[in-house]
């Protein structure tokens, strides 16, 4: 790669390895509901303009149920999850399930007839990553956070299978309309459970409200922009691979700056959860030369 793929791959490593972070901090004040509003209304705010100025905004009418669709399956749905779940969980733990998507899009791909087929080596992956999901859950996770972990699986069933809207509806829209889009919708659903007690509610302190700002602008809009680079520069095939790198960056940032534990689960569980997922979403030698499937968006 070039010195600026490489920035930008160490750059997006870093950038959505954060939000998890940032959420544990923002839910210690605000509502799942409240946060997902401001993060999806800010950085919608952002995108929208950006989109329009390139004239990359439109979206053909027959494709808004598609983006309806995604929307849902990427950010309405997971966004409102992982906050609720980082209510209970620490911010590695659930960065470190999120890391097993990949194994659930080539699950979901083999059904619908989009992925590759399943030879032994990418059958082994699936096996090594579940025991890696049993590692994590058996050693790390007790009784009061079952409902968290129960969340944090429709979000990882939602990340999976997203990107398989883009693939089969979506595939001729700009990266950047769909991103923008789906972020404005997501803030109009929210608009009448979170501003409500936004205006009631006492004014957040500076922490959070910082929090929620990175995690609006950094990590959403301009990680969003960014990514679009990274695909560009590197291909997607190479942009993919920042999907193995974030639950590191979260996990470290929860143990400096959070004070979380570096825990058995952890230890036991991340390196099978990414030799799983290295494993499961090897490409057959046939199909090598073929684009892979970036989702686009990626972040939590």
């Amino acid at each position: 790669m070039t010195r600026r793929g490489w920035l930008l791959f160490a750059t997006m490593s870093l950038v959505w390895g954060v939000p998890y972070l940032l959420i544990k901090v923002a839910v210690e004040e605000l509502s799942p509901p409240e946060l997902v509003l401001l993060r999806c209304a800010l950085a919608a705010a952002l995108l929208l303009p950006l989109a329009a100025a390139q004239r990359r905004l439109r979206v053909p009418r027959p494709l808004w149920p598609a983006l309806a669709l995604f929307t849902v399956l990427e950010m309405t749905g997971p966004w409102l999850l992982i906050s609720y779940a980082e209510q209970t969980l620490s911010s590695g733990l659930a960065g470190l399930l999120v890391a097993t998507v990949p194994i659930v899009s080539v699950v979901a791909g083999r059904v619908l007839g989009e992925a590759d087929r399943l030879d032994g080596v990418r059958v082994a992956g699936l096996a090594v990553g579940m025991a890696g999901v049993g590692a994590l859950l058996g050693l790390d996770v007790g009784g009061g956070e079952l409902l968290a972990v129960g969340a944090m699986a429709l979000v990882v069933l939602g990340y999976g299978t997203a990107p398989l809207v883009i693939t089969r509806r979506l595939g001729g829209v700009p990266g950047v309309a769909v991103s923008a889009w789906a972020l404005a919708l997501t803030a109009v659903v929210y608009l009448p459970f979170g501003l409500p007690s936004l205006l009631a509610g006492p004014v957040p302190s500076g922490r959070v409200v910082g929090s929620v700002v990175a995690l609006a602008v950094l990590c959403t809009a301009a990680a969003l922009v960014l990514f679009f680079a990274l695909i560009r520069e590197v291909g997607p095939n190479r942009a993919l691979v920042i999907t193995f790198l974030n639950p590191a960056v979260a996990v470290a940032l929860g143990i400096v700056v959070l004070g979380e534990a570096l825990t058995a689960g952890t230890l036991v569980g991340f390196p099978l959860v990414l030799l799983g997922c290295v494993l499961a979403t090897r490409r057959s030698r046939e199909r090598a030369a073929e684009p892979q499937l970036v989702p686009a968006s990626a972040g939590s």
